[in-house]
């Protein structure tokens, strides 16, 4: 574990001012700080500071000081930080919320967040979309999600894979009906996303690769250079 400076102690100016301290490891020890010493004070600050802070584990200390405090302090702040219209402000609430697990969320999970042209808003969306939703909501929400197969890059597009395969039976039909797709880019996320449905420890790149390689030539070509 990382020492607690004395001086971070206590939630003060002090330690408010060390989360927006040029090096990094201060900013890290004064989150740290901040969840082993939680008060209600600090809540804005740490969701603040989650919109702007640049280093990954300094953003993820946030987080688990976030998680500290009461539920009832964050969940409204990071609610409202869900319509910001900064991308990382959007993303980093997404995941605090999703580590937190409030059901009563749910309803800020709304479809602009899951269709969200950021990469990275989307992909925290899906995340928490799929241990926020409820049982009732899960085929509705495999059907959306399902929309978007054959988006981004492969980081995303595994993210996407994911959150389909942990929605389990009901992302089973949604899938399959993108199968028929006439995008090949969509079919072939679809065909390995229904892959990982059957066996998670399957592969997820050949058919991607495949996707991209008929983009590239167009289907008729592509379809002479296999022959």
């Amino acid at each position: 574990m990382v020492p607690i400076d004395p001086k971070f102690d206590s939630p003060d100016t002090r330690l408010l001012e060390a989360l927006r301290a040029p090096d990094s490891s201060t900013r890290l020890q004064a989150a740290l700080a901040a969840g082993t010493n939680p008060g209600p004070g600090l809540v804005d600050a740490l969701v603040a500071r989650c919109a702007v802070e640049p280093d990954f584990y300094v953003r993820d200390m946030l987080t688990w000081a976030l998680i500290r405090h009461p539920a009832e302090v964050t969940v409204p702040v990071l609610r409202a930080e869900l319509r910001s219209t900064g991308p990382q402000a959007r993303s980093q609430a997404l995941h605090t919320l999703s580590k937190i697990g409030d059901g009563s969320v749910w309803p800020a999970i709304t479809r602009s967040l899951l269709h969200d042209a950021d990469d990275e808003v989307a992909r925290s969306a899906w995340r928490a979309a799929v241990i926020l939703v409820p049982a009732d909501g899960r085929e509705a929400l495999a059907a959306d999600l399902a929309t978007q197969l054959g988006r981004g890059d492969r980081s995303v597009q595994l993210s996407l894979s994911r959150a389909l395969v942990a929605l389990g039976d009901h992302a089973g039909p949604a899938v399959q009906a993108r199968m028929a797709d006439p995008n090949p880019a969509v079919r072939a996320h679809a065909r390995a996303t229904e892959r990982l449905l059957r066996d998670p420890d399957a592969g997820f790149d050949p058919d991607i690769a495949e996707a991209k390689r008929i983009v590239a030539l167009g289907p008729e070509q592509a379809g002479s250079a296999a022959c």
